[in-house]
């Protein structure tokens, strides 16, 4: 946390502690951090996608799944289809293509 400190607009940081988060099981928490990450690059569609994974993790599926629309839109503009395909993947996972 003291380099999120020193670089608070460092969007990677704030994902890396986001991920911290997932794997102390604080779901919450991480979906704070992962925001602040896309505050600071909302062009990271991997964000996108772990945000999500945490939102479904606290049963909140609909907002879940707009976020990964989200991240699509996002992976699409950037022509990253590896990361479209993922966060389609994520859908398919949870019968929410449309």
């Amino acid at each position: 946390m003291k380099m999120h400190a020193a670089d608070p607009a460092d969007g990677f940081c704030s994902y890396a502690i986001a991920q911290e988060m997932v794997k102390r099981g604080d779901h919450a928490l991480a979906i704070e951090w992962y925001d602040k990450s896309l505050v600071a690059d909302d062009a990271s569609a991997y964000t996108y996608f772990h945000k999500a994974r945490s939102l479904d993790e606290l049963a909140m599926r609909s907002e879940a799944v707009e976020v990964v629309r989200q991240g699509v839109r996002v992976a699409l503009a950037a022509r990253d289809q590896h990361a479209v395909s993922e966060l389609q993947g994520l859908l398919m996972e949870w019968d929410e293509i449309t």
